[in-house]
């Protein structure tokens, strides 16, 4: 079985840029490479020209020049019985690229379209998670240029209303905080533990996987350092509730979601909250492949294929599941508050 991977970062998508962002990329495509070589699939990698990349010998490389990389991502997808891609929903990159594809006569290990470009609007996912009463924080949408509204409880968190990582993250702690130049989505600070869990899912299905504590750097501009398995049980049950309420409500239905939420102290959940949808593959992807003896994209394969597949037996060594982000430095982390 012929699958291609492509990650906008690292196969051409990007030429100039946001270094942490490339540095994410290229952490889930390795990952990818590695965990679908271990399922026994002919792997195709789209790869930009002068990108470093260390990927299993197996895998077969296609160069393409930085900038020009949707004429060979529809012409590999073509050659291809499956393609993943991986992109940030910025500028509504994702759901291009995933329409490329599926325009080129490929077939895609993804959630459909209108699930991604839900997804892919916070205030609009947030809309739709609160209309089908799944906790989320207050907040609401901001305009370029637009200020924190005079009154509104602080410390707040504003971030991008359509992007991905920590992309316009900031904390605000004063009533005159400058205002963003991009659309925004501005909530109140939730002190809690941040959490993001991964689902595959199919028509009808979904597969839950052990929740990830998030971790990030102190400071008024949280960066985004990696995470580790949450080893609360109770915590872990919380979280992996809320993950398959929120994934039904956006009518998840294939390939690869992220939820992020917000774990509170009351272990009756009442603090918990989704903060936003992920509809594509995370960077925790990187630390989740260690903890199973099996390939996690031949389940999301069996899955999209129509089958009912099981996560495969947890590994009897699964090395570092915590995982870091190569670029941040772990001496800045927070530990107590939740920036997302």
């Amino acid at each position: 079985m012929r699958l291609l991977l492509y990650e906008w970062c690292c196969s051409g998508g990007l030429r100039d840029g946001d270094a942490a962002l490339a540095t994410e990329g290229r952490l889930m495509l390795e990952a990818l490479a590695a965990d679908a070589a271990e399922a026994d699939l002919e792997i195709a990698v789209l790869q930009a020209a002068r990108v470093s990349l260390n990927l299993p010998s197996r895998a077969r490389r296609i160069e393409v020049e930085p900038g020009h990389d949707r004429g060979p991502l529809e012409a590999a997808a073509r050659a291809a019985d499956w393609t993943i891609v991986v992109a940030p929903e910025s500028e509504g990159i994702l759901l291009d690229r995933v329409r490329a594809v599926r325009e080129a006569g490929g077939r895609l290990l993804a959630p459909a379209d209108h699930v991604i470009g839900l997804a892919a609007d916070k205030q609009a996912t947030i809309d739709r998670l609160a209309g089908r009463s799944i906790p989320v924080p207050p907040g609401r949408s901001l305009e370029p240029g637009e200020p924190v509204p005079h009154g509104f409880r602080l410390p707040a968190i504003r971030k991008a209303r359509s992007g991905c990582g920590c992309e316009s993250l900031a904390i605000l702690r004063e009533p005159a905080a400058s205002a963003a130049d991009v659309p925004t989505r501005v909530e109140p600070l939730i002190v809690g533990t941040p959490v993001g869990v991964s689902l595959i899912c199919g028509p009808d299905f979904s597969l839950v996987l052990p929740p990830m504590r998030q971790r990030f750097t102190a400071g008024d501009a949280p960066r985004y350092l990696g995470g580790e398995p949450l080893t609360d049980r109770a915590a872990a049950a919380r979280a992996i509730s809320l993950a398959r309420r929120a994934a039904a409500a956006v009518a998840a239905d294939g390939g690869w979601l992220g939820v992020d939420l917000i774990l509170g102290s009351r272990a009756d959940g009442r603090d918990d909250r989704v903060l936003e949808i992920n509809p594509r593959l995370t960077s925790s992807f990187a630390g989740l492949t260690r903890l199973f003896a099996g390939s996690l994209v031949k389940v999301m394969i069996e899955a999209a294929e129509g089958g009912r597949p099981t996560l495969p037996a947890t590994a009897e060594s699964p090395g570092r599941s915590r995982f870091q982000i190569p670029s941040v430095s772990p001496a800045r982390e927070l530990s107590d508050a939740a920036c997302q």
